[in-house]
Formats: C-alpha cells, sequence, structure tokens
C-alpha cells in the first residue's frame, strides 16, 4: 500500500500516518507535510524522491508529474495501463490525503495584496483530489481529517486491499472530494469576479450546519447551510451560536431570522416578537435604554396573543432585568406566563444567560452579531427547477414627501419613520400602526392591501388613535386611506407613483390627515 500525504491542515495528520505506516504502508508527503511526519519520527518519502523532480517554482510544481499522477490515474486490471504504468515505472497509489491552501483566510488579512492572496489558489492540491475521486475504485481519496480514524478502520478490516472496500463507501468519499473543491473553486469565483453579483453561471458555497430531524412539516427532511462568502462576512443567523435549549428546526430559523433582520434595521434599541415571520410585537426607542421597558411597552400594545410561543429578538447586549422580564412579565391579553421559542441577541451577561437557562430547558437562547443594516448582501430563494437571487431589500435614507395639505409633525415623523422600517418586514400585501415608536397594528399577506388595514385597524382598537401608518407599496385605491383614517390614524405613508395618487391626496385632504409618500417600494412575498 502507497499513500500520497499532501495537507495544509496538519490535524491528525501523523497519527495518520503512523497508523497507516504501521499497517505497512509506504508514505510518501510534500514539504510541509513531510518535515511533520518525520519530526514525528515516522518514514517518509519526499515527493521529489518519487518523481525525479525539485519542487520548483516557490513550490508551485511539485506534484504535477506523470509518476504521481500515472500512480493514481493507470486503471487497475486495464492491460494497456498496467504496461505503460510498468514500461515507465510508475507505482500505484493507493490513497491520496489532501486538503487545500488557506485561500479564504488570505483574502481577509488585510494586509495581503491581489498578488498574495493569488499566491494562495491551489493548483496541485484539487488536481490530487480531482484524480484520486476519478480512479476511487482503486484509490481513495481523503480531504477531511474527521475521516482519519474511520478510514484506518476499514483499512485494518480490508487488510490494506482497496479493492475489497465496499463501493458505496469510495463513492461517498469521492462526492466528498469532488465537493470539497467545488466549494473552494466557488469561492476563487467569488473573489475574482468582484462587483458581478449576477454572472452567467453560478455556484454558491456553503457549508452545513446541521442536520433537522424534519423540516417544514414532519414527512420533509433537511438542514440547514451557512452561506459560506469572500465579500460578504457572515452575521445574523448565518453567525448564530446556540447558548442554550432544543436542538433549531427549519421554521425556527426561519422566524429567529426574521425577528433578528427586524432589529437589526434599527440603531437605537429594539425589541421584537415574531409569530410565522411577521412581526406580532415590536418596540424601540431612542429615550429608551432600558430593554425591560421596551419589551414591556412592545408586549403591552402589540399582538401579545400572537406573540406566545413567537420568537424574541433584540439588538442589545441582554441584561438580568430583561431576562427576569420575560420571565415575570404577563400577558396583558389574558394574564397568562409568556413562553417564547427562542430569544436571540448579540450578547449576554452571565448573569442573565443563567437565569434564563433556568426558564426552562427547552428555550433556545441563540447569539448572533448584528452586521450592518446598510452591508450588501445576496439573497437566494428556490423556485420548482430553480433558483431567485437578488440583493437584499437594504436600509435606505427615506426622505418623506408630504402630498396633502396637512404637514405631519416632528413626532409623527418619527414614528413613520418606525413604522416605515417595520414595514420592510412583513409579508406583502402589509400594512402598520405605530404610536410611540412602538407596533400596535398589523396587517400582512391578505390578496388585498385594504384587507390588511382592516386587519390593523382590527388589532389597534382604540389604541391607533393618534398613530401614524405605512404600506410598502403603492396605494392604488383611496379606501386603504379611509380605513386607517377611520380607525384614528393621522399620518399615511406609501411608495407612492399610483395613476390615482390624486384621488388619494384629495380623500387625505378631506378626512384632514397626512399623505407622505417615499419613492421606494418594499415588497416582502
Amino acid at each position: 500500500m502507497r499513500a500520497i500525504l499532501a495537507v495544509y491542515d496538519k490535524e491528525g495528520i501523523e497519527e495518520f500516518a503512523q497508523n497507516l505506516f504501521s499497517m505497512g504502508c509506504e508514505i510518501i508527503a510534500t514539504g510541509g507535510t513531510a518535515k511533520s511526519i518525520s519530526d514525528a519520527g515516522i518514514p517518509v518519502t519526499e515527493i521529489a524522491d518519487l518523481t525525479g523532480s525539485p519542487e520548483m517554482f516557490g513550490g508551485r510544481v511539485k506534484t504535477l508529474h506523470p509518476v504521481v499522477h500515472g500512480g493514481i490515474l493507470f486503471r487497475r486490471g486495464h492491460e494497456q495501463d498496467e504496461g505503460e504504468a510498468k514500461k515507465y515505472s510508475i507505482p500505484p497509489i493507493d490513497l491520496v490525503v489532501c486538503n487545500l491552501y488557506p485561500f479564504v483566510e488570505a483574502t481577509m488579512d488585510e494586509g495581503n495584496s491581489f498578488v498574495e492572496i493569488l499566491e494562495q489558489i491551489d493548483i496541485g492540491g484539487p488536481t490530487l483530489i480531482r484524480a484520486s475521486a476519478k480512479n476511487h475504485g482503486a484509490v481513495l481519496p481523503i480531504v477531511d481529517p474527521d475521516d482519519y480514524g474511520e478510514v484506518i478502520e476499514i483499512l485494518q478490516d480490508s487488510q490494506g486491499d482497496i479493492e475489497k472496500i465496499d463501493l458505496e463507501y469510495k463513492r461517498n468519499l469521492a462526492a466528498k472530494a469532488f465537493q470539497h473543491v467545488a466549494h473552494y473553486d466557488s469561492l476563487i469565483a467569488e473573489f475574482l469576479r468582484a462587483d458581478d453579483s449576477f454572472p452567467e453561471a453560478l455556484t454558491f458555497a456553503a457549508t452545513k450546519v446541521e442536520k433537522f430531524r424534519y423540516a417544514e412539516n414532519p414527512h420533509q427532511d433537511g438542514a440547514f447551510y451557512r452561506h459560506d462568502s469572500i465579500h460578504t462576512e457572515s452575521e445574523g443567523i448565518g453567525a448564530f451560536r446556540q447558548l442554550h435549549g432544543k436542538q433549531m428546526s427549519y421554521v425556527n430559523f426561519l422566524d429567529a431570522d426574521a425577528a433578528y433582520n427586524l432589529v437589526c434595521d434599527f440603531e437605537e434599541p429594539a425589541v421584537s416578537i415574531i409569530k410565522h415571520t411577521n412581526p406580532a410585537c415590536f418596540a424601540c426607542s431612542v429615550e429608551i435604554e432600558s430593554l425591560s421597558e421596551l419589551y414591556e411597552q412592545a408586549l403591552r400594545n402589540g399582538d401579545s396573543l400572537s406573540a406566545y410561543g413567537g420568537i424574541l429578538a433584540t439588538n442589545r447586549n441582554v441584561d438580568i432585568d430583561f431576562a427576569k422580564a420575560l420571565r415575570e412579565v404577563r400577558s396583558p391579553e389574558n394574564g397568562s406566563r409568556m413562553f417564547y421559542e427562542i430569544v436571540i441577541a448579540p450578547s449576554y451577561e452571565e448573569e442573565a444567560l443563567e437565569h434564563l437557562r433556568k426558564k426552562s430547558k427547552d428555550l433556545r437562547i441563540l447569539e448572533a452579531p448584528v452586521g450592518s443594516p446598510l452591508k450588501d448582501r445576496v439573497e437566494i430563494r428556490s423556485v420548482r427547477g430553480g433558483f431567485l437571487v437578488q440583493e437584499s431589500d437594504l436600509d435606505q435614507k427615506i426622505e418623506f414627501q408630504t402630498v396633502s395639505a396637512r404637514i405631519p409633525s416632528e413626532e409623527e415623523l418619527a414614528d413613520l419613520l418606525v413604522a416605515w422600517k417595520v414595514c420592510k418586514h412583513v409579508k406583502s400585501n402589509a400594512v402598520t400602526f405605530v404610536k410611540n415608536q412602538t407596533l400596535i397594528g398589523m396587517g400582512a399577506g391578505q390578496p388585498n392591501r385594504v384587507a390588511s388595514a382592516e386587519l390593523a385597524k382590527q388589532q389597534a382598537d382604540v389604541n391607533a388613535v393618534g398613530a401614524v401608518a405605512a404600506t410598502d407599496a403603492l396605494i392604488p385605491f383611496p379606501d386603504t386611506i379611509e380605513v386607517c383614517a377611520s380607525a384614528g390614524c393621522t399620518v399615511v405613508a406609501h411608495t407612492g407613483g399610483s395613476i390615482r395618487d390624486q384621488e388619494s391626496i384629495e380623500t387625505a385632504d378631506e378626512l384632514d390627515i397626512s399623505l407622505v409618500v417615499t419613492g421606494i417600494r418594499h415588497f416582502r412575498h
């Protein structure tokens, strides 16, 4: 048995090499790998001694040689291939253990020039991996240190005869090898294409974080993958750490993402409670720093009935007062103790974390970086047979243009900005009512906008008097304005641009409310 070892990540390589040597395997290795193995007292042959050629061009060429790739690729049992291997004195290679240069790490080092980053594009490694994976019936391709122990056990069971190893196992190693290279190449391509986010051919790099017990429904399977990217640092739910609680589910991830994205759109302290990706309760304030006060305000004025069993998010460090409030504040709707599936925040005081852990053994406590609402991101959604890719709907500087006779007050405009931002996170057609920077009514996902306005009115009830309203797109008919005004709203904001805008303006003037346009649409389907 003969193996080539050429790894950048040397985790576990010495023990693996020792096990191979104990089985009578001849070990051939490249520069740094050979040194690590040799320093551990394990006999090793340098790759240059196998090929008869020195490493060239600063190490760019060392394994790219017919003796190496011939030994990997020639077909065992194939008369012509066997004859050529013998003719050219090419010994068979039975295992290839390889992982690649740290290209991604090089791109993250601001001290590296473009040329220095290019030097971290591995050439020989991917070629070794692809060659061994192609000929996996006779050669084991091993790219993951986590596989070393199992590979040794299987080699021992087969007494070093690769052909006796189960073909399905070898195919799985080959698939993993090709995926390893594809992931690597996808990140290189992303780096080199610079600002072109929508090339003719597009591949994504992703890493599995966890497998679900089931996906959206019990009969569906699924898993969560982190989107790996050169240009976009992982943030939000993509960079979460679970500090406590049951395993996350498919729906948990969707809802946690929605809850956290909402609070991350605000610079001031904010608290949101999400149910089925729509906000049930929300409050923010530039004056109130206390998260416990904001939480009580959000719960008291929002849809506390729907908030039960929801996902709670904040964009601030969770302190002990907030943690206690989550256990002690009861539902204004029915006086019951509130229950949440998930709490997600950028950080936790240790005392607060321990308090929440005591709240429930099942409560999922997540920690995740906030990230910037202005950072470019790409969103990917699947459709049957394809993917939709778009830039994220980033937080934009809003300029409210009043088109009615009545001019909104500064207090109303402050509430309107909150209503507009929250509206972006509500499923279309969306209508939000906000008062004192707190969500008091919301209508989501209705086929027509006036129905969403009716839902927001019903939810807000008498609290809507003096509130402001926002909707995610243009108002096509004055009826939405009429519903908001009948609820008690004093200002309505919409995108503008309908052919009936003048009718809406005239209706607003008749009802003595302010009508504001933004020129920006926030559809969320």
